[in-house]
């Protein structure tokens, strides 16, 4: 070979080194993804809301005097525990005071003057009876003892008179006692007091028909909780009471919480016309998963319509349109689409009846940029599921 040659030789290996190193180095990097893998766990079918829910109390009383007046006495702060009965809030009440006293006094003097007629009443029968039992021994004449008899008739009389004097008397104590009663709010349940509208000395007066004004005591019962939520009219008719369901709310991050249907609304919501939904109320099953909650969080249900404890199943995220997945080539580290046939399927896991085997990889960053069927991929570590 010629000098000449072995030079151009030379150049022409180094012009293909210097493309294919070109080339090499233009060439797309590996996409980052991440990966998880096809296993066997429980699948749930299940159904969510379609909007915020809230957690209420079974019982919350939003009271108001029925008569308007200064308040006289306001015993009780927002927060604190109340028992049933208590007096929360009382308007000026000292003229119906004085006429309850008045009332009770009389009432006391009608039982007094009662039982002074029926002891004179007893007497008389008795003296009615000696008399009768002296004329059968001819010691007594007619007269005295029909005398004796009337007498004693007009004491029982007079007795059976004041004993319904007692009634009426009662009845006056029993009409002051609910005067008096209207100018005091009582608790009617136990509870906390969650707000007050009022100070000593102020004037209220009670709601207009028709036009709705704050409450003096907003009582709220903090021992029983419940979340409403609504779903949509759609997945409405499969929803039963007794059903398990999973509570979640705001204020405890991603804590879940055991729940069980206890009603479905008999009726449909159409307050968006565009979204009818059906109120569906969801129960606590543990006691203690209540502690430190309060009504008004927002909260979240999912009902369980349908599980399978043992079956083969996806991160319902890696799951793309018209039921494809990316798998994962261990050899040549490049990711293809695969056809699947699902079953069950919830926001996390998604059932897989064909097109997968127990172990296989697949990606879950379906959304990132160059993951597409026959990209090369860099595998990354993920978080840890907690």
């Amino acid at each position: 070979m010629t000098r000449r040659k072995r030079i151009i030789f030379v150049l022409t290996i180094a012009t293909i080194a210097v493309f294919a190193l070109v080339f090499w180095l233009k060439r797309p990097k590996p996409v980052a993804i991440i990966l998880d893998e096809v296993e066997s766990g429980s699948v749930e079918r299940t159904v969510t809301n379609t909007r915020a829910g809230t957690l209420k109390a079974c019982r919350r009383a939003r009271l108001s005097p029925s008569i308007g007046g200064q308040i006289s006495s306001l015993p009780v702060h927002e927060g604190d525990l109340v028992k049933t009965g208590q007096v929360l809030f009382e308007i000026w009440n000292d003229d119906l005071t004085a006429q309850y006293e008045l009332a009770g006094s009389e009432l006391q003097a009608s039982r007094a003057r009662a039982k002074e007629a029926c002891v004179q009443a007893d007497v008389a029968k008795r003296e009615a009876n000696r008399l009768t039992q002296l004329r059968k021994k001819g010691l007594a004449s007619d007269e005295s003892v029909d005398q004796a008899v009337g007498q004693a008739k007009a004491k029982a009389a007079g007795c059976e008179a004041a004993k319904s004097t007692i009634k009426v008397s009662e009845s006056k104590v029993a009409v002051a006692q609910a005067a008096l009663d209207r100018t005091r709010l009582t608790a009617p349940f136990d509870g906390a007091v969650a707000e007050v509208n009022g100070e000593l000395g102020e004037y209220v007066t009670p709601s207009p028909v028709g036009i709705p004004t704050p409450p003096a005591i907003d009582l709220i019962d903090t021992s029983c909780l419940y979340v409403v939520a609504p779903i949509d009219e759609v997945d409405a008719p499969e929803i039963r009471a007794g059903m398990t369901a999973r509570i979640s709310l705001d204020a405890f991050g991603k804590e879940y919480f055991k729940g069980k249907v206890r009603r479905v609304a008999p009726y449909v919501l159409d307050v968006e016309k565009q979204a009818r939904t059906v109120d569906v109320e969801v129960e606590f099953v543990s006691e203690k998963d209540k502690a430190n909650m309060l009504p008004g969080y927002t909260a979240d249900v999912e009902v369980i319509l349908d599980e399978k404890s043992k079956a083969l199943r996806i991160p319902t995220e890696a799951l793309l349109e018209g039921n494809r997945v990316f798998v994962y080539d261990t050899d040549s580290k490049t990711i293809s689409e695969v056809d699947v046939e699902t079953g069950l399927s919830n926001w996390q896991y998604t059932e897989i009846k064909t097109g997968l085997e127990q172990g296989q990889k697949i990606v879950t960053s379906i959304d990132r940029d160059g993951v597409v069927d026959g990209a090369r991929v860099k595998p990354e570590a993920r978080d840890k599921k907690k």
